[in-house]
């Protein structure tokens, strides 16, 4: 059904639950949503690597990341709040338009400072997509039925895990498309799917949402980022910086500062705080919020060096290395749909995120035995395994928050909790890109002076010294390792196999590190959950619970301001008995 056609949804009373279609057309709007912003983190990744080298700034790729993911987690909590007090349609619509200028702007980078300031402004968007969707399904599904629609939400995110990479790294390996750079066109297909995006959502969701009287905590967003901001920026550049010097300890010590300012400015605003401090005397909230930060930071971080294994090590076009991701995505959704199920049958779910975390953790560790000539089989079992994890993490935890929460304050705590997984996924990318640009030069040259005979031999062969496709990477040895000399890999794709193996050598020495600290942090994460306590599952939906909590506070206001009265009638029949 095209989006001109597509039927409007009747909007849900407040006080009844929505029938199955009504959900249906509620879930086609938002899969769009999700769509978008799912597709964006899978075509990005499968052709960074082919970003950078054309901009001449691979090394420098963190700051395409970590401006995204900042302003996609600052902005997370801020959606929440307001999609409570004004409604969620607006704002979905807004997070949606926002994300296709940003998308739009991003085609047209000339630097990979001027793309990474252009992600920033998308991801202002992105922020909004995640966190509303989740809560809009919280409002209008209760959470034991949650399964039944969980298989769409599962065909968005599978179809966008496999389309992703291969559109991607399509248009990562095209030199043109209609004139166009053929890398350009990864963002600017955001665009016709946007709008698309736009109209259905406009057309077919349709929530009533009674207006409450906050104040919004502006104060609070601004401290926020003053919080944040240095202390990712020092994330991404103290391997540049030096982790102790000046400049680092001045972000640390504005950072420091930010988080106490914010603080004070969310214990002035109570009830009308960015994010109330009363959520983490919640034990899920508060547990669920350390976990899911380290599960971002571990999860996040360690996926990020995955496409650049694939394509550095191993050779992989960006369009191989998006179809060598299958069985992370085949194990992602396997572990999202056992969950589900069992979740939906059994009213239990601490179990999946603690199994969950054993087995990402133990998925990063595989990986940490891999290297240049590891077979694919392996590594893409591995892979499966990782996968498998991760699906029974991320929807349990979610799940866990919402229905520890009023039903009043689904935005925000779904915005909440998404906004501690995504400040540690954009700290762990950060990070763990700083450090595998930082240590990838010493292994290189480690693994040149171990390289044996053969290195020199080629060196000194007339046939490999005069091959243009070798002119590279023979300056590269002679001029000396740097950052910049690894701005642009590419030519490890067309050289001798000889000189490019202490390259690949040197990378996968280096990611392996990456794996082996993910999976530890993952397995820090396993210890949280650990204490994550079981409540049993609301069989209302958001909007249902909501609806019956204002019929019960309108009843006891009434009963109230009725006291009064009843106790002056009491009064004077009691006087006129004793007259009488």
């Amino acid at each position: 059904m095209s989006a001109a056609t597509a039927p409007t949804a009747p909007a849900a009373s407040p006080g009844s639950p929505l029938t199955h279609g009504q959900v249906l057309q509620v879930l086609g709007g938002l899969m769009l949503g999700l769509f978008l912003a799912a597709l964006d983190q899978t075509i990005v990744a499968s052709a960074i690597r082919t970003i950078g080298d054309d901009l001449h700034g691979l090394s420098a790729q963190a700051w395409v990341t970590t401006a995204y993911l900042i302003t996609a987690t600052i902005s997370t909590p801020l959606y929440g709040k307001l999609s409570d007090i004004y409604g969620r349609k607006k704002f979905f619509l807004a997070a949606i338009a926002i994300f296709v200028v940003g998308s739009a702007a991003s085609s047209f980078a000339m630097s990979m400072y001027q793309l990474a300031a252009f992600r920033a402004f998308q991801g202002l968007g992105a922020g909004g997509l995640f966190s509303l969707a989740l809560a809009i399904i919280g409002d209008i599904v209760p959470p034991r039925e949650r399964a039944r629609y969980q298989g769409y939400f599962l065909a968005v995110f599978g179809t966008s895990s496999v389309l992703g990479p291969v559109i991607g790294g399509f248009f990562a390996g095209a030199d043109t498309i209609l004139g166009i750079t053929g890398w350009r066109w990864v963002f600017l297909v955001n665009v016709p799917i946007g709008i698309v995006a736009l109209i259905v959502v406009a057309k077919v969701l349709h929530i009533d949402q009674e207006k409450r009287e906050h104040r919004i905590d502006w104060w609070g967003a601004l401290f926020l980022c003053v919080a944040l901001v240095p202390l990712l920026i020092v994330a991404e550049q103290g391997r540049a910086w030096g982790w102790d010097s000046g400049r680092a300890i001045g972000c640390y010590a504005v950072g420091v500062l930010g988080l106490l300012l914010f603080v004070v400015a969310e214990r002035a605003m109570k009830e009308d705080a960015l994010i109330p401090l009363r959520f983490f005397r919640n034990r899920t909230f508060g547990l669920t919020a350390i976990g899911g930060f380290l599960v971002g930071v571990g999860m996040f971080g360690g996926l990020a060096v995955l496409p650049l294994y694939l394509q550095i090590v191993r050779g992989a076009t960006p369009t191989e290395s998006g179809l060598q991701l299958l069985p992370l995505t085949a194990g992602l959704m396997i572990g999202s749909i056992i969950s589900g199920q069992l979740i939906s049958r059994t009213g239990r779910y601490k179990v999946f995120p603690i199994l969950g975390s054993v087995l990402a953790a133990t998925g990063f560790a595989l990986l940490h035995t891999i290297g240049a000539a590891t077979p694919f089989w392996r590594t893409g079992a591995f892979m499966a395994v990782l996968g498998l994890g991760i699906g029974l993490i991320l929807q349990p935890i979610t799940l866990a928050v919402q229905n520890a929460m009023s039903p009043r304050e689904i935005g925000v705590a779904t915005s909440s909790a998404t906004f501690f997984r995504q400040m540690g996924a954009t700290a762990g990318t950060a990070v763990f890109l700083s450090l595998l640009f930082s240590t990838v030069g010493a292994n290189i040259a480690s693994a040149l002076r171990t390289a044996g005979p053969g290195l020199q031999q080629a060196l000194a062969n007339p046939a490999v010294a005069n091959d243009p496709a070798n002119k590279p990477i023979i300056a590269v040895l002679r001029g000396g390792l740097n950052s910049s000399a690894l701005n642009d890999t590419s030519f490890l794709n067309h050289v001798d196999a000889v000189l490019a193996a202490p390259f690949k050598v040197g990378f996968s020495t280096s990611m392996d590190m990456i794996f082996l600290i993910a999976a530890g942090v993952l397995a820090a994460g396993l210890v949280i959950f650990l204490f994550l306590p079981e409540l049993p599952l609301r069989t209302q939906s958001g909007l249902s619970a909501r609806a019956e909590e204002d019929r019960a506070e309108a009843a006891r206001k009434d009963a109230a301001e009725d006291a009064p009265k009843n106790a002056a009638e009491a009064t004077t029949q009691a006087t006129a008995e004793s007259q009488g």
